[in-house]
């Protein structure tokens, strides 16, 4: 099996996906800005994304071996494509309530279906946890291109144009080329094979088996509040620019690549590390760091406005804290990576599909927890209460990733070998 094509696949295949399931930022921006939708109203996009990523999750991730990984990556890619094709040609709010529930349900295949496959071609926990950092590092990555993909679409002297949406079909035609790789790249999925006689009750059964185990419910409490703060950032960052610290449009935009930025670094610097240090020492060390980022960054752009009032034209005349509050990325990478790998690389490899349905499900329904409670805060309390919102998880994720170390069963034996699996 040629491991190296595999994994060129898997990241082509999250990195198209990046690019449309962060869009969710921006997009916000240009619904209120297009549709004269509230930030509480457009916060609903959210939820459109992440309740379609938890149910899909939720209802194939336990016979996924039925259809087969690779299979389910290609139906997948082409709903999303027809979708993006079909954004431009229909522009309005239900629309793009419709494009990110397709995307929802197309990433919840792609997702489970990623993660299952990683265990198929990495040999052990150091290198499962150190190819997952890998992975998560080129999504960041495009989130990253995604902020620069849109804002070069925007105009920011007519802020009603729709213009903007004509970005939907150059992501049709990398969706394309994602979907011709896959289809190029062979996989052997014959260790993971269905086991003949079991019925889909069954397989529902055991994964509901597998989610009220003690160290899988606190792990899945861990993801939930981490993706609640991630994706209640992210979601927001751009909004958060535009209206607090009064950046243009695309500038706006373009800014909130920082914090993709430097989560795709701090990632991809997280794999290097996580091979020599303990996964719990770094992310608590991360999160300490984070949450006096937040105590820094928030008063500087109270002060922002304040300043002497010339006109913000780009990044040279932003203000400091849209530079400094991203930098939050870099501290938040490693954990979600981290605490997947270490649950997954856990688990016998035919329990990945089911308990990546389990981190699918959750990571959605924190992501829209995060993203409305933000927007509602946003609305009613102003855009820096709205983030300081952030120590809250910061906080409770220490004490959950304290509880998940402990309860974390000594490990020092290779992943089970997929030819065992029957």
């Amino acid at each position: 099996m040629s491991n190296w094509r595999i994994k060129l696949s898997l990241i082509l295949n999250y990195f198209v996906f990046a690019i449309l399931l962060n869009s969710v930022g921006t997009v916000i921006l240009q619904v209120q800005n297009n549709y004269g939708i509230t930030a509480s109203q457009a916060s609903i996009l959210e939820a459109f994304k992440d309740l379609s990523i938890a149910t899909a999750s939720f209802l194939v991730a336990s016979f996924l071996t039925r259809i087969g990984y690779k299979r389910s990556m290609m139906l997948s890619l082409s709903l999303v494509f027809i979708a993006c094709l079909a954004m431009p040609q229909l522009p309005s709010f239900w629309m793009t309530k419709l494009l990110f529930a397709v995307t929802g349900v197309s990433f919840a295949l792609i997702k489970v279906s990623v993660f299952a496959t990683i265990g198929l071609v990495t040999d052990d926990q150091k290198d499962h946890v150190s190819f997952m950092n890998f992975l998560e590092s080129f999504f960041m990555i495009g989130v990253l291109s995604g902020y620069f993909l849109f804002s070069s679409f925007i105009d920011d002297n007519h802020p009603e144009s729709r213009a903007w949406l004509n970005v939907y079909y150059l992501l049709a035609g990398i969706t394309l080329a994602a979907l011709l790789l896959l289809l190029s790249t062979p996989i052997d999925e014959s260790g993971v094979i269905h086991e003949a006689g079991k019925s889909l009750t069954d397989d529902l059964s055991d994964m509901l088996k597998l989610a009220v185990r003690p160290l899988v419910m606190v792990f899945v409490m861990s993801a939930f509040v981490y993706v609640l703060l991630e994706q209640g950032i992210m979601s927001w960052l751009p909004t958060f620019n535009s209206r607090i610290l009064h950046l243009p449009t695309s500038l706006s935009i373009q800014m909130a690549s920082i914090l993709a930025a430097s989560t795709a670094f701090g990632r991809f610097v997280a794999g290097i590390i996580l091979r020599r240090m303990s996964w719990f020492t770094l992310l608590s060390v991360c999160l300490i760091i984070a949450a006096g980022l937040v105590l820094v960054a928030l008063p500087l752009a109270a002060t922002a406005h304040q300043s002497d009032g010339a006109a913000i034209t780009g990044w040279s005349t932003a203000p400091l804290a849209a530079f400094v509050f991203p930098l939050i990325g870099l501290f938040l990478a490693p954990i979600y990576p981290a605490i997947n790998s270490v649950i997954l690389s856990n688990l016998p490899v035919r329990q990945h599909g089911p308990m990546s349905g389990l981190i699918v499900v959750f990571s959605a329904l924190g992501g829209t927890t995060g993203s409305i409670l933000v927007g509602h805060v946003f609305d009613a309390y102003g855009g820096q209460t709205a983030f300081y919102f952030s120590l809250l998880p910061l906080t409770g994720l220490l004490v959950i990733l304290f509880a998940f170390n402990r309860m974390q069963p000594a490990r020092t034996t290779p992943l089970e070998p997929v030819s065992a699996m029957h």
